[in-house]
This record gives structure tokens, sequence and C-alpha cells, in this order.
């Protein structure tokens, strides 16, 4: 499936045994070796031992396919769960044999017939068992009588012994003691190391006809060496998976990301979402906290108070300095409208006094609704005055107040003003054109509160 994206010949990462990508370990050198010299020499019992997927079945298929046929013959066992009667059927199968007997001692002495005859033939015949840790304890007791079997000179069956680790647990026992010692060869199969598993990936990938670089990213590599622990059938599945899943995402060569994939499918975790998921989900992630921040109760009532338009209603004109006018006139000069609608009094905040913006003067000639930058202000009784629009916005001697928990509106007025009444909630009110109900006021809302009212404003009101 993924073999032309990433030019290969071949699918490198084969599960089941294949001789064409063998890779010899140093143990693995040494099993192989010993399976050969054991049978060439026909020493008898030979044992290779090793953990599960560290390529104990590859070496014996190696050696099947080297081995030289004309004078070799082969009875291959992958299923050990057999009784010794049903080792003897077997290898009565494979060989050809019709038995004359049921009777198991009867049958041992017609197999060592047909072995001297196939020994005068020159041919020499290996039985193989794979899987050995399987076999029950009274069929490997009886195997010593198959070795049994033998010339003054030569043993006239080789038996190929290949279990797990376990194995040679079971060989430990004392009941079986009389087997061990018949074993002459003996080898184990170890675990690649961290420079064997990334050579024996590099080996496949070029017996497929491709160079590792242009596979698997060098991280890639690295985790899959690190995941694998040094066990080649690991190895070949983390490998074969990333490679699926690559090709998947169109990716090449294999990130370091695609292996945690593959890694996580081999571990049988919950697939995480890979690249463009994993930035749409963060993406995602960060637009629902920032909503979840902006539109809170607080953030609202502050959003609202900064984007509220502003209206300008009325102009008032405030005594102050010579300061406070230039920043007031900048003020008036950002976009009042209706300034020259006729003369109109405004209260000054914390003044019983009025002053008169009039149409006529300075201003009389300019158009309907223009604002213009020169205007100049009518002066107080203490030569000082500027021009300010009155809105919601509060004024200078205005402060404001965030609404806690439990908080009533004339809690605050009386905390603030020292008294309460309905002509200072009303002040309030129009200062806080959200405010409807006083006796509802929402939890971490800004209030502005006002100067009081003058006693004259008091009265006009």
């Amino acid at each position: 499936m993924y073999r032309n994206f990433y030019g290969l010949k071949k699918e490198p990462f084969h599960i089941t045994p294949d001789p064409d990508f063998f890779y010899l370990s140093p143990s693995h050198k040494e099993a192989l070796a010993g399976i050969i010299y054991g049978i060439k020499q026909k020493k008898g019992f030979v044992a290779i031992v090793g953990d599960v997927g560290v390529g104990k079945t590859t070496v014996l298929r190696v050696y099947l396919d080297s081995a030289e046929k004309s004078h070799l013959k082969i009875v291959y066992v992958f299923n050990a769960r057999l009784t010794f009667a049903g080792l003897l059927k077997t290898i009565y199968q494979e060989l050809g044999i019709t038995a004359n007997t049921d009777d198991t001692m009867e049958t041992v002495n017609q197999l060592y017939e047909f072995l001297i005859e196939e020994y005068k033939a020159g041919s020499n015949v290996v039985l193989v068992i794979d899987e050995a840790q399987n076999m029950p304890i009274e069929t490997l007791e009886n195997l010593r009588m198959l070795s049994n079997l033998e010339t003054s000179k030569d043993k006239l069956i080789q038996i190929v012994l290949v279990g797990q680790s376990e194995f040679e647990v079971t060989l430990n026992r004392n009941s079986l003691r009389q087997l061990k010692q018949r074993i002459a060869i003996r080898s184990r199969i170890l675990a690649l190391t961290k420079e064997e598993s990334l050579d024996y990936i590099k080996h496949r990938l070029q017996k497929a006809g491709s160079s590792h670089s242009m596979v698997f990213a060098k991280g890639a590599l690295k985790k899959i060496v690190m995941e694998s622990h040094g066990i080649p059938r690991v190895i070949n599945i983390l490998c074969d998976n990333a490679l699926i899943t690559g090709f998947g995402y169109q990716q090449k060569p294999v990130t370091a990301k695609i292996v945690s994939e593959a890694i996580s499918d081999f571990r049988g975790e919950k697939r995480r979402p890979l690249l463009k998921w994993q930035v749409a989900g963060g993406f995602a992630a960060i637009v629902i906290a920032v909503s979840l921040f902006v539109f809170s109760p607080y953030m609202k009532n502050v959003m609202n108070w900064f984007t509220e338009p502003w209206k300008a209603e009325e102009v008032q004109l405030v005594s102050g300095t010579a300061d406070t006018k230039t920043s007031q006139d900048r003020s008036l000069s950002e976009g009042v409208k209706g300034v020259d609608r006729g003369a109109k009094q405004v209260p000054s905040p914390g003044d019983s006094e009025t002053k008169t913006v009039s149409r006529k003067g300075q201003n009389a000639g300019a158009p309907a609704g223009a604002v213009r930058n020169d205007i100049p202000a009518s002066t107080s009784e203490s030569g000082a005055s500027t021009a300010k629009v009155n809105k919601p916005r509060p004024s200078n001697s205005s402060r404001t107040r965030v609404v806690r928990k439990g908080d009533t509106l004339n809690e605050l007025l009386q905390k603030e003003y020292g008294h309460t009444d309905e002509k200072l909630i009303e002040v309030v009110k129009q200062s806080n054109p959200k405010i409807v109900n006083p006796d509802l006021i929402v939890s971490g809302s800004i209030i502005v509160l006002p100067s009081p009212p003058s006693p004259r404003e008091a009265t006009d009101r």
C-alpha cells in the first residue's frame, strides 16, 4: 500500500519470518552457527532459547532455506503440545513411514531400523521442535529415548529444541536432568542493542530498495528504537504501522509525531489527534477560554462601558484653570453637535451657578451642526472656564465602584454619600442608564457615582 509512496520495492517489515531480510546480530550468528554445526556433526540435541519476538523462528527458517536438502530429511513440529505417542505419529507421517503397531516401544524400534537405513544412505534425519516450552514434561522425558538411537560414532537423529526463556526453567527440573545432560549445544538469542536496532531498520530498508533517511526522520527512528527495547518483532510492527500512518497523512519522511501515534496504537491507548487536528483543537480551546473571560458578567459590563457610543446632548462650561480649559476644549472639538441650537444653561458639577453658551458671538457664522475649535468659552467670575460635553462618562469628581455579591444600591449610596433618598438615586440612575431597578444590581458590574446634586439642583429637579 505504501511502497510506491516511499520508493520501496518490497514491504520491509513483515511480521512473519522472512529469511530475505534476516539480520545477523552477534547472538543470531551464534544461534545459526550452533544449529548448522550440531546437525552437520550429528551432536544429537541442540537447544536455542530467547525471549518472545527476538527471531528464533527466523533463525530456523534461514537454516532450513539454506540447508542442503539432498542429504537432509527434516521433520518440523510447530505444535509442541503432543504426547510422546503423538510425536512419534507425526515423525512417521513426515518421513513417510507406516507404523506396524500401536505399541510405543515397538514404534521406537521400527524408527531405529529406518534411521539405520538412512544413515547408511548418507542421509541425516533432523527433528525440529518449535515453541518447545509448550511440550508436556512427560513428552520431554521420553525424548531421551530417541537420543539413544545412535551408532558407535554418531547420533541417528538430530533434535533441535527452540523455545522461549521459560524453556530453560523447564529444563532445570530435576525430572529432566537426563535430557538436559544430553544437550550438546545450547545458544541464547539476545535482544538487540540500540545500535543494532538502528542497523536492523537500515538493513531491512536497504533490502527493500530505499535509504532509511528517505523513509524515517532521525527522531522517528529514535522513538522506534526506544519503544521496541531491541525486540525485532516489535520493531517490525512499529515501523509497519508508522509507514501506514505516514502514508495516510502523506508525510515523507515519517516524523516522530507519526511514530508516537503508531506507538499509542501498539500500546492500545486512545489515539491522540495529530498534526492539523492538534492545532485546530488548541485554537478552539483558546477561543473558548477567551470567550468565557470576555463574556463574563464583569467583563461584559466593562466592554459595554467602553464601547457604548457617546451621546453629545449638552455642552457645559466648567470653571477651572487654564490647563483644564485646554483639555476640555479638545473634548469639545471631537464631534459635539448641536452647539449652536440656542443658548442653554447647564449646571456645573458642585456649583449652583450656571453659564451660558450663546448662538450669537464668534460662533454665529458657523453652519448648523458644525463645531469650531476656536469657540471661546464664556468667562466666569474667576476669569477661567472651558467647554465640556455632558456625557455618562464620569467627571473628575465622579468615581466608580464594582458591585460585589450581596450589594444593594441603597447600601452603596449610604457608604459613599452618607445618606440616600429618591433624588440621589435618580441622579445615580441618570449616570448609569443600565440600572432599571435600583433593587437589582448585577454582581461584578461597574457603577458610576457622580457628585451629589447641590441644593439648587435638587430644587430644580
